[in-house]
């Protein structure tokens, strides 16, 4: 006969994780509840980052309404945020002072944006960001400066960005596993053309004389047969 308890501790291993999840889900705040109303009212996207993980994920790539700074006001009461998507939306430098305590990001989208280096300055704080795409923004050197306290940063997309090799490789030495992506930059090749050598006719000159003279008896016996072709028949040729 089995044992009860050790079935109970088997069923608890078995449920453990949408126990948990459940807890969670019973454990938001009415201001965090509050928070993920108006961000979906403002058209913007709230979801559990997996069914058995209740950290959350914000997208307002979705969006078709002229996006504010008051679309980034309800996050500071989701504390359980670790992605956001700001791809393509009218984020500026001073709408990121709204991300400034969001120490529990991981990934953060702002491509094709409007943000440049002193926004930046206002992430230096986000020390959990393992993912942070920049592409298409005006971004130089001098912005990559405000990230090198990111020890956690895994990726870093920078393609169509004002960066140099430069910013890159001092970037790279503060964080040495960091992967940057500049995408594909076009550098023309330099083609060499080589040169081919021409071998010019040799000259009559060049000849020898025995080829001046075989050269001199075949034209003259080819004029010969061309003369014989065109020469008038004669009557008893003709008859035949």
């Amino acid at each position: 006969m089995s044992n009860p308890v050790v079935l109970a501790a088997l069923f608890v291993l078995a449920t453990g994780p949408l126990s948990v999840e459940a807890q969670e889900k019973l454990k938001r705040s009415e201001a965090e509840q509050k928070a993920m109303a108006k961000v979906q009212q403002q058209g913007g996207l709230v979801m559990e980052i997996a069914q058995n993980d209740p950290r959350l994920e914000v997208s307002y790539q979705q969006r078709d309404q002229k996006f504010s700074d008051e679309c980034l006001l309800p996050l500071k009461d989701l504390k359980g945020i670790v992605h956001l998507n700001l791809r393509g939306q009218d984020v500026t430098d001073a709408s990121l002072v709204h991300l400034k305590d969001l120490t529990s990001l991981t990934r953060l989208h702002l491509e094709l944006t409007k943000i440049t280096d002193k926004g930046l300055e206002n992430l230096k704080g986000l020390v959990n960001l393992e993912y942070l795409n920049l592409y298409g923004t005006q971004i130089t050197d001098a912005g990559l400066v405000h990230l090198e306290g990111m020890k956690k940063l895994k990726n870093l997309y920078l393609w169509q960005t004002k960066v140099t090799d430069a910013g890159v490789a001092r970037l790279k030495k503060a964080l040495p596993h960091v992967e940057i992506d500049r995408g594909f930059e076009f550098k023309p090749v330099e083609v060499k053309k080589t040169e081919v050598k021409k071998e010019e006719p040799k000259k009559d000159a060049e000849k020898k004389p025995e080829a001046k003279k075989d050269d001199a008896k075949k034209a003259e016996e080819k004029k010969k047969e061309e003369q014989k072709k065109d020469a008038p028949k004669k009557p008893e040729e003709k008859k035949q």
